[in-house]
């Protein structure tokens, strides 16, 4: 009996919670897990996202998350995540219930929005979508090997205008206060929600556990507030059913601040929705006459003014690393229309968003370990230039001076993930943009017959 393997203490928990709907909460336990994956808006609403997306949901049976749009339902056997229109970005795969925060959330075109805890990227990717690539997002994973997990999502679901960051919340609130408009906080939590697929989850959790996630979730939600502009919001989320965790850490966060107001919050329970279940409320830090009066300009951050502000783009090897650049897009992506603020990195040029030069500058990055800056464009080697792999995922087919196009249910774009080259017309020769279905996946080079292989080695297929 599923009951039997719960922690005794949990079960009591959710018998105090649920009182007669518990014994269905329980049993909800001994069902297979839901199964979701989320269109990604950004490839998904292009003339040929739209065919892809179109193919996805007959080919898998898939059937609409009442409170997503983009969501979807799969059954197992199907296996989206092994579908080359994975690989092309065009859609997350995401657990069903997650996908509410987002959408609570609201963010829109043009907002400067940070997801604090965004590893391993589905609100993140989730967030972009709904922003139409417009404004800036900071995606934040304190841990560095989730963070790198991050950053490969953003770039292949061709997320142009995302920072994602590696570092701690307070180090964060300490370089941007009262900066952003829409904060996502998925908090760390004891993973009540994970029980049904993942037993470690089980075999970890306590009491004493859920305490220590609690004092963790205060803490963080305390540099949250610190980041969060004045009529901007925060959608606290979290995978676990208990108060401590939920409704008591909303309310301590109203007692503790009186500026902060819940505007609404939504529970997902698995025994009354198909789902893994999910907690999210949204907050709003009210305005003050003062607020209100400046609230049509955009507010920049204290540090971007007065000695310490810094022209972006300054140093000239980033200048003449841009105006190579641009020299090469003119006729290698004649649809592609070069904007933002450039950044550096060794070899790599990075593009911010010209969002961020609206609130912030360059500088603040100082210090700062940014695993994204941006949209990775190009590596500027010595007397060339090597188109980057998000350049390539952030494009759609018509930008590309050349590009190849592959059948998703052909033999060559499996060969084609697996890294191998292939035989192409003799006149096609440079760089190329490889698709499936009208979808980019990656660059290649033709020269003499032969399309060489620039699918990133860390992703290739087995």
């Amino acid at each position: 009996m599923m009951e039997e393997r719960l922690p005794a203490a949990f079960t009591a928990t959710m018998r105090d919670i649920l009182g007669q709907e518990a014994d269905a909460f329980l049993k909800s336990y001994t069902a297979p897990r839901s199964q979701g994956l989320r269109f990604n808006r950004l490839k998904s609403g292009t003339t040929a996202g739209l065919s892809a997306a179109e193919n996805t949901v007959s080919m898998f049976d898939l059937e609409p998350v009442p409170w997503c749009s983009e969501g979807f339902y799969y059954e197992e056997p199907s296996r989206p995540g092994k579908h080359p229109y994975h690989a092309a970005g065009l859609y997350y795969i995401q657990e069903p219930s997650a996908m509410s925060a987002a959408e609570l959330l609201a963010p829109r075109p043009g907002e400067t929005v940070l997801d604090l805890a965004a590893a391993p990227g589905g609100k993140t990717t989730h967030i972009a979508a709904l922003m139409q690539g417009r404004g800036l997002l900071v995606s934040n994973e304190i841990h560095p090997e989730r963070a790198k997990i991050l950053a490969e999502n953003v770039e292949r679901l061709g997320i142009a205008h995302a920072l994602v960051t590696n570092a701690t919340p307070e180090e964060l609130a300490r370089r941007f206060p009262e900066t952003f408009d829409r904060i996502m906080l998925d908090a760390p939590c004891s993973g009540e929600g994970m029980f049904r697929k993942d037993a470690g989850a089980i075999a970890e959790w306590s009491p004493d556990h859920v305490e220590m996630c609690a004092s963790r979730q205060w803490d963080i939600l305390q540099e949250a507030y610190r980041m969060l502009k004045p009529g901007g919001y925060i959608a606290y989320s979290t995978c676990t059913f208990n108060r401590k965790e939920n409704e008591d850490t909303i309310e301590q966060i109203l007692d503790s601040y009186p500026d902060m107001e819940l505007v609404t919050s939504k529970r997902l329970w698995p025994h009354l929705e198909k789902g893994e279940g999910h907690f999210v409320a949204l907050l709003r830090k009210q305005e003050n006459e003062e607020d209100a009066a400046v609230t049509a300009e955009p507010k920049r951050n204290k540090r971007s003014s007065g000695k310490n502000k810094r022209s972006p783009g300054v140093a000239s090897s980033t200048k003449e690393a841009l105006e190579q650049f641009k020299a090469w897009a003119e006729t290698e992506l004649p649809g592609f229309n070069v904007q933002g603020v450039p950044l550096l990195f060794g070899e790599s040029l990075y593009l911010l968003p010209e969002a961020f030069n609206e609130i912030m500058h360059p500088g603040l990055l100082d210090g700062l370990r940014v695993p994204r800056a941006g949209l990775h464009v190009a590596h500027m080697k010595k007397n060339r230039i090597e188109p980057a792999h998000a350049l390539a995922m952030s494009l759609q087919q018509g930008q590309a001076a050349r590009s190849y196009n592959l059948a998703a249910d052909g033999p060559e774009i499996n060969a084609w993930l697996r890294g191998e080259s292939l035989s192409v017309p003799a006149g096609l020769h440079g760089w190329t943009l490889v698709t499936v279905d009208g979808l980019p996946v990656s660059w290649g080079k033709a020269s003499s017959g032969q399309l060489k292989n620039h699918f990133p080695k860390g992703l290739r297929s087995l």
